[in-house]
C-alpha cells in the first residue's frame, strides 16, 4: 500500500489529495480488531454530505479524509472474518453497523449504537464488521462492466430510495421531490422503480433541471414562484401531491423572489403545504445537530421555524435520519444488474481522476447536474 493516498479536509472550501496513513485492523480507540479487511479502493464518490463539510457548515475536524461512498476490492482481512475473501469486489454501506446492537437487530443500521459511542451512527474508511457490512457482487466481471451503477450502491441510491419508500411512494402515486441534485434524481428514479404515476422534481437550478426533463421527470423551476402549490397545480390539475421527499437538508434557500436566501425551513414548511391529508413525507436530506457557520442563531444549534402545526393537522407522516444502506442495497444491486434501474444515467455519473477531485468538488458545488466518482487506480476507465 506504498504511496496511500486521499483527499483530505483542511478547512472551509480547501480540499488536497494529500499522502495518508496506511489502514490497520484496529478501531477508532486503537484497538486491534480482527472483524475488518482492508480494501482497495476502486471508486468513491463526491458527495453532498461533504459538501457541507467542505463549505464549513459542520463540524467536521480539519485533517479530515472524505470519501464515504465506498466500492472495493479486498485486499487484506482479519481471521474472523468468515464469509468475505481477498479478491471479492464489495459495496460498502456509508454507515458501517456493528449487526449485534439493539437498532442493528431492528435493520436500522444508519443509528448503530456501537460503531460511534457519542452519537448513534458511523462512518469509516476501514471496513469492521466485514461479513455484516459488505455485500460481495456475484459476478466480479459483470459488476465492472456496470461499475458506474453500482458505486451509487454505497450511498445516494439507497438514500434516495429510503425517502421515497418512507413518504409511501407505490403504484399510481404523485410525487414531489425537493432538489436536483444527485439525491433528488436517485429519489426520482427509486419513486419511479416504485410505480410512481409522475414524479415531479424541484430545484433553482436550469442545468440541473433540464436534465431531470432529460431522464423524464417533470421539472419544476422554483424561481418562477414562491408558492409551491400553484406550481404543482399547473402540472397535475390539483396543487398536492400523494408523498413528498426532502433531498435538499439544512442549506435550503427560498423560492422565488428570496431563492438566494438561505432558509433551512423552506422545504419542510413548503412539503407539508402541499402534500395531501394523511401523506408522508420523506426527509433523507441532511439536517444537523450544529450548523456554526448558519447566519441564524437557532439554526446554529440545529433548531428550525417549522410549520409543525401543519403537519400535524394534515395527519402527515415524517420519516428523518441516516438511511439503513443494509435494509435496501441487495434488492438495488439485483435492479441495477438486471437492468431496471440505469442510476449512473440518471444521476449523470462523471468519472474524474484522484488528482482531479478538488476540481470536482469546486464543480460540485458550482451546481453542476453531475455525481462525481473518483477512480483512483484507473480502473472504471478501464472498465468503460
Amino acid at each position: 500500500m506504498a504511496g496511500n493516498r486521499g483527499v483530505v479536509y483542511l478547512g472551509p472550501n480547501h480540499v488536497e489529495v494529500q499522502a495518508i496513513d496506511d489502514p490497520k485492523f484496529e478501531n477508532p480507540a486503537g484497538r486491534k480488531i480482527e472483524h475488518a479487511v482492508i480494501l482497495k479502493v476502486v471508486s468513491t464518490n463526491i458527495c453532498g454530505s461533504d459538501q457541507h463539510m467542505v463549505r464549513g457548515r459542520t463540524t467536521a475536524p480539519k485533517g479530515l479524509v472524505l470519501g464515504h461512498e465506498i466500492t472495493g476490492e479486498v485486499i487484506e482481512k482479519g481471521k474472523d472474518v468468515e464469509y468475505i475473501d481477498v479478491g471479492d469486489l464489495v459495496t460498502v454501506p456509508f454507515n458501517v453497523a456493528c449487526g449485534r446492537c439493539r437498532t442493528c437487530r431492528e435493520e436500522q443500521t444508519g443509528v448503530c449504537l456501537n460503531v460511534n459511542p457519542s452519537r448513534a451512527g458511523g462512518a469509516y474508511v476501514m471496513v469492521p464488521y466485514a461479513d455484516f457490512n459488505l455485500i460481495k457482487f456475484p459476478d466480479k466481471a459483470q459488476a465492472l462492466e456496470k461499475i458506474r451503477d453500482l458505486t451509487m450502491l454505497s450511498d445516494i441510491l439507497p438514500t434516495g430510495f429510503h425517502g421515497a419508500v418512507t413518504a409511501g411512494v407505490g403504484v399510481g402515486s404523485t410525487v414531489y421531490v425537493a432538489g436536483a441534485g444527485p439525491v433528488g434524481m436517485a429519489a426520482a428514479a427509486s419513486a419511479q422503480i416504485l410505480g410512481a404515476a409522475v414524479v415531479l422534481v424541484g430545484d433553482m437550478n436550469p442545468d440541473r433541471l433540464k436534465h431531470a426533463a432529460s431522464v423524464g421527470f417533470q421539472p419544476i423551476d422554483l424561481s418562477k414562484s414562491d408558492k409551491l402549490e400553484e406550481l404543482i397545480e399547473a402540472v397535475l390539475g390539483v396543487p398536492e401531491v400523494d408523498a413528498s421527499i426532502d433531498a435538499v437538508g439544512f442549506e435550503a434557500k427560498g423560492h422565488g423572489a428570496q431563492h438566494t436566501v438561505e432558509a433551512p425551513a423552506t422545504v419542510l414548511n413548503s412539503l407539508m403545504s402541499i402534500t395531501r391529508a394523511a401523506g408522508g413525507i420523506g426527509i433523507p436530506g441532511l439536517y444537523v445537530t450544529e450548523d456554526p457557520g448558519s447566519k441564524d442563531k437557532a439554526a446554529q444549534q440545529g433548531a428550525l421555524s417549522m410549520r409543525f402545526g401543519l403537519g400535524w393537522a394534515k395527519s402527515h407522516r415524517f420519516s428523518t435520519g441516516q438511511t439503513p444502506v443494509l435494509k435496501y442495497n441487495r434488492a438495488l444491486m439485483q435492479a441495477i444488474l438486471h437492468d431496471r434501474l440505469p442510476i449512473a444515467k440518471i444521476v449523470n455519473s462523471t468519472v474524474i481522476s484522484l488528482d482531479e477531485a478538488p476540481q470536482g468538488y469546486r464543480d460540485f458545488d458550482s451546481g453542476v447536474a453531475k455525481k462525481f466518482v473518483l477512480d483512483p487506480h484507473g480502473l472504471l476507465r478501464k472498465a468503460a
